[in-house]
């Protein structure tokens, strides 16, 4: 398998974990429901791991720049339809920007890896 292919697959593996977890946290209810917080704490510890294995073709800067700014973005649309939770104009905006960062490093940047 191609090594860019598998880091990127695992990268994008360590944001659904990410994304994932953050939403058990929420539902652990501040660690209070057992279920949830044992599958918060696997899905985090799987995240950092297939983080992890991204970075063996993918810079540390760049690997992470994603994994934060589309991990935020994600756990947004999760907060909106599955929690109910409303997002304002600036928040939106700056989602928007977060997008164009991640764009920007992984069109522009000599650092990516491609």
């Amino acid at each position: 398998m191609n090594p860019i292919f598998a880091a990127y697959a695992s990268l994008a593996a360590a944001i659904v974990c990410e994304v994932t977890g953050t939403a058990l946290l929420q539902k652990s209810e501040q660690f209070s429901k057992p279920i949830p917080t044992l599958g918060m704490a696997v899905c985090f510890i799987a995240s950092l791991f297939l983080l992890s294995m991204a970075f063996k073709a993918i810079p540390l800067g760049i690997a992470y720049a994603i994994w934060a700014g589309l991990g935020i973005i994600l756990t947004s649309i999760i907060s909106v339809v599955v929690f109910r939770f409303t997002l304002d104009g600036w928040a939106i905006l700056g989602m928007a920007l977060i997008i164009s960062g991640v764009l920007v490093m992984n069109l522009l940047s000599n650092n990516a890896a491609h």
